[in-house]
C-alpha cells in the first residue's frame, strides 16, 4: 500500500475519535480508551499534514517555474524543499509504525540469580544497581516491591517497581538471560567463572485492562524472612498471592504493613496476568520477524558483561562497548537501548513498504 493510502485513514479516526469525544455520552472507560487512541494518533497526524503541506508547497513552487518573473526564487526555495521532503516522509514513516500499547506503561522489573551460586546473586546485585542508576538519569521512580537477599549482599531474586515517563518502551528490551564473566570475590585461585541472571521486564497493568475474581485467589500470609532465612519480624506482615487458574504467584514482604503488602503483591500479580496476554500479542505480531530483537525471550542470552576485558556485548545487534562501568553505573545503558529501538524501527519500516 503507498504511503499516501495508509494516510488518509489516519486522519479520517483521528477526526472520528474527536468528535465522539466531543458528544459527551461515553462511560469513563470508554472514554479513556478513546483519549488515550486519540492521544497516540496526534503525533501521527502532526507529521502527515507536515508532509502534506511541504507537498503542496512542492506542487505551488513547480508552478511558478513557468512565471519569468518568479522563477529563479521558486526554483531556490524548491532546492531546499526537496532536501527537506526525505526527512519529512522518513518522519511519516516512523509514525505509522504500530505502537505497542504498552510503551507508555510504568513496569515492574525482576531481576533473578541464575547459575553461578553466590556470584550469581552479586551479580544480580550489580544489575539492580545498573537499572537503579539508569532510572536516576532519566528521572523515574525506583522502588522496591520485594527482594531476597545471600549472606554476601547480592540477590537471589529482587523486583522493583519503575514508574515514569516511556518506561516499558525502553526497559523492555532488558528482558532476557545476562552473562557476566569475572573472578569472584569467593574464587581464591584467580580464575574467571561465568555466572548468569535472568532479567524480567512487564508492563504494569492498570484496573481495566485484567479482570480478576475473588474466588479465584488464594492469599496467605507469613512473617517477613530476611537473608539466609531468619525471621526480621514478629508479625504476619508478609503476602502471597496466588491466581489459581494460571497457577501465577506474587508476594511482598517489603513493608511493614500486610494491607500495603497485599495492594502491591496484587499490583504485580495483575500486571503478571498483563503481561502473559501482552506477550502473546507481541509474539504473533512478531511471528513473520526472523529477528529477535525486543523480543523480551527471558531465555534467551541478550548480553555479557565481561570484566576482565572491560567490555560489554549485546549479542542481538552484535553491538560491544569497551566501557563496563559507565554501563554498569546506568549512564551509558541508553546507546545499547537507543542502538536496539533504532534495529526493530528499522525491521518494522522494511515491513511498510
Amino acid at each position: 500500500m503507498a504511503l499516501k493510502d495508509k494516510m488518509g485513514p489516519i486522519k479520517a479516526r483521528h477526526s472520528e475519535l474527536a468528535a465522539l469525544m466531543g458528544e459527551g455520552n461515553l462511560s469513563g472507560e470508554a472514554y479513556v480508551k478513546l483519549s488515550r487512541e486519540y492521544a497516540e494518533l496526534g503525533p501521527v497526524v502532526e507529521a502527515i499534514d507536515a508532509y502534506d503541506a511541504a507537498l503542496k508547497e512542492k506542487a505551488d513552487l513547480e508552478a511558478m517555474l513557468s512565471d519569468k518573473d518568479m522563477a529563479e526564487m521558486a526554483q531556490e526555495e524548491l532546492y531546499a524543499l526537496k532536501d527537506r521532503l526525505p526527512g519529512l516522509e522518513e518522519q511519516v514513516k516512523l509514525a505509522l509504525i504500530p505502537k505497542d500499547e504498552a510503551d507508555s506503561r510504568n513496569a515492574i522489573l525482576e531481576i533473578r540469580a541464575g547459575t553461578g551460586g553466590d556470584e550469581a546473586a552479586l551479580f544480580a546485585a550489580d544489575l539492580f544497581a545498573m537499572y537503579r542508576g539508569y532510572a536516576a538519569t532519566r528521572g523515574w521512580r525506583f522502588e522496591v516491591a520485594e527482594m531476597s537477599e545471600n549472606d554476601l549482599g547480592g540477590y537471589k531474586e529482587i523486583i522493583v517497581e519503575v514508574q515514569g515517563s516511556d518506561v516499558f518502551s525502553r526497559l523492555k528490551y532488558e528482558s532476557g538471560g545476562h552473562r557476566v564473566q569475572r573472578i569472584p570475590v569467593t574464587e581464591a585461585g584467580g580464575r574467571i567463572h561465568t555466572s548468569a541472571a535472568t532479567v524480567a521486564v512487564m508492563p504494569e497493568a492498570e484496573d481495566v485492562d485484567i479482570h480478576i475474581d475473588e474466588k479465584d485467589l488464594r492469599i496467605d500470609v507469613y512473617r517477613a524472612q530476611g537473608a539466609g532465612g531468619q525471621h526480621v519480624n514478629k508479625t504476619e506482615s508478609a503476602v502471597r498471592i496466588t491466581h489459581i487458574p494460571t497457577g501465577t504467584v506474587a508476594a511482598c514482604q517489603e513493608g511493614k504493613s500486610q494491607h500495603k503488602n497485599r495492594d502491591t503483591a496484587m499490583k504485580m500479580l495483575r500486571s503478571k496476568l498483563y503481561e502473559a496476554q501482552w506477550r502473546k500479542q507481541a509474539e504473533e505480531r512478531s511471528a513473520n520477524r526472523k529477528s529477535q530483537v525486543g523480543s523480551g525471550d527471558r531465555s534467551e542470552r541478550i548480553r555479557t558483561y565481561n570484566f576482565p576485558q572491560g567490555r560489554v556485548t549485546d549479542h542481538r545487534i552484535n553491538m560491544t562497548l569497551y566501557a563496563l562501568d559507565d554501563v554498569l553505573s546506568g549512564k551509558d545503558l541508553d546507546k545499547f537501548i537507543d542502538a536496539l529501538i533504532s534495529e526493530e524501527n528499522a525491521e518494522k519500516l522494511a515491513e511498510l513498504e
